[in-house]
């Protein structure tokens, strides 16, 4: 193994101080809520404290040992993030209920689940030997919860749920991963014949209509979840997601105009065809309206008392546990940042927003760091998936745009969507662990031969960009 005479430096030491500062900022809100309970420092408090410590320093020992040269800021944040919404989740407990004890639980869960990532995944690149059992993969999980037997049929309108036992599952949030692994796959593979030369209009080079097909395929994917599942979030994801990583593959802007006309298509006609679409936006565009907000289903109070109780709480808020997010449906979940508005107020969103900005920029900055195409584009895409789902709640929530069925990564309560981020977590480490570290110009070994594994030594990626 050959390296660079300058070895980067860890950065391991800060991402200590910056993992207690998060602590400190999630088991503090934690605090805050006992206090108002008359339950601070109770036996429960320092046992939930003390595993959500516990947790993230093994997670962090984990990279100093595997991963030394891993981004030392994407962990204090979502730390920050995940005790955020711990505390929150808890405050909003009614008696008897034990959601954010379950929210710990799948929190402990899934960061075990992301440890074993980064232990077992020596090298990101290994993923591209599985692109296309990647696609299998997706189609598999977005199938299961129309399969009778295991699926937990509707619930809200939605069919995204598989009943595993006593507990529900939505595979859907694992699939825009294994989507992502087979778009960074296919994109960097196929690069060079996406990029042939079609029909130029103007300042734009359109593709030839024979290379559309990926576009066309990720386009009524995304219409098959809107139809069959009847989820709005997820559909906007999953093709939201397509169309960052083939323009970060192409820098071509006609991919994105393509995928916009393609978007506002498929929404307009699902607004004439589908019930549940043309409900959610007559909501959007008629909140305050009477009759919209008390109809049931498909009304407006959820948004509505959403945003009247972020005005509520104005520019500081009215302070942990005493406000009444409890008001609002779904507070916990769906419009947990609402719950986060009205008893943090205006700064303190503005501080949530502001840790959910620095941990997609982290994760752009691997993807430019990363000397391989796929793991660029694995990236790319796995930080936008999760930027791109927080525009989508925030918005929703705020009423920039329809209110969808996602939740707020590591805030809402949800297990399904805690456990896939976190190995996105997992992943965007492992990719800037590569991007930061020295350089190793030893290609992995092959399956059957360097074509047969489809994995780039850096140098050929760097020509194959």
């Amino acid at each position: 193994m050959s390296q660079l005479s300058t070895l980067p430096k860890p950065r391991r030491n800060v991402e200590l101080a910056l993992l207690l500062l998060a602590l400190a900022v999630g088991i503090g809100a934690n605090m805050l809520v006992g206090v108002d309970r008359e339950k601070a420092f109770d036996s429960d408090f320092w046992f939930q404290s003390s595993l959500l410590a516990v947790a993230a320093l093994v997670f962090h020992g984990v990279l100093r040992f595997r991963a030394k040269y891993a981004d030392p800021v994407i962990l204090p944040i979502v730390v920050a993030l995940n005790g955020i919404g711990l505390a929150m989740i808890h405050r909003l407990d009614a008696p008897g209920e034990d959601t954010g004890n379950n929210q710990l639980r799948w929190t402990l869960i899934a960061m075990a689940v992301a440890i074993a990532v980064i232990w077992f995944l020596k090298d990101h690149r290994i993923l591209r030997r599985f692109t296309f059992i990647s696609l299998a993969a997706s189609a598999l999980l977005l199938i299961l919860p129309l399969v009778p037997g295991i699926s937990a049929g509707e619930i809200l309108g939605a069919r995204v749920w598989i009943r595993l036992g006593p507990m529900t599952f939505q595979p859907g949030e694992v699939a825009k991963i294994t989507l992502a692994i087979f778009f960074a796959g296919y994109l960097s593979s196929n690069r060079d014949l996406i990029l042939l030369a079609g029909r130029k209009v103007g300042p734009l080079q359109f593709p030839r209509f024979k290379d559309m097909g990926p576009m066309i395929t990720a386009w009524l994917v995304s219409i098959g979840v809107l139809i069959f599942q009847r989820d709005l979030g997820s559909s906007i994801l999953f093709f939201g997601l397509f169309i960052v990583m083939i323009y970060v593959a192409t820098s071509r802007i006609s991919w994105v105009v393509i995928g916009l006309a393609l978007i506002a298509g498929g929404g307009f006609v699902a607004a004439q065809v589908f019930s549940h679409v043309e409900l959610r936006i007559y909501g959007w565009l008629n909140a305050f309206t009477e009759e919209v907000y008390g109809r049931s289903p498909g009304g407006s109070l959820q948004i509505v008392q959403g945003l009247f109780g972020m005005a509520n709480g104005g520019l500081v808020g009215t302070g942990l546990g005493q406000g009444r997010p409890d008001l609002v449906p779904f507070a916990n979940s769906d419009m947990i940042i609402a719950s986060l508005g009205e008893e943090l107020g205006l700064i303190g969103l503005f501080a949530v927003v502001l840790m959910y900005l620095l941990l997609f920029t982290r994760g752009f900055r691997a993807a430019l760091g990363t000397r391989d195409a796929f793991g660029k584009l694995l990236a790319c895409g796995l930080s936008f998936a999760v930027a791109l789902q927080c525009f989508v709640v925030i918005g929703g929530v705020t009423r920039l745009i329809p209110l969808t069925g996602l939740t707020t990564p590591f805030l809402a309560a949800g297990g399904s969507s805690l456990l896939a981020n976190w190995i996105i977590v997992g992943l965007l480490l492992m990719i800037s662990h590569t991007a930061r570290g020295p350089v190793d110009t030893t290609p992995l070994p092959p399956a059957k031969g360097s074509e047969a594994t489809g994995i780039d030594t850096p140098t050929e990626a760097v020509k194959h960009l």
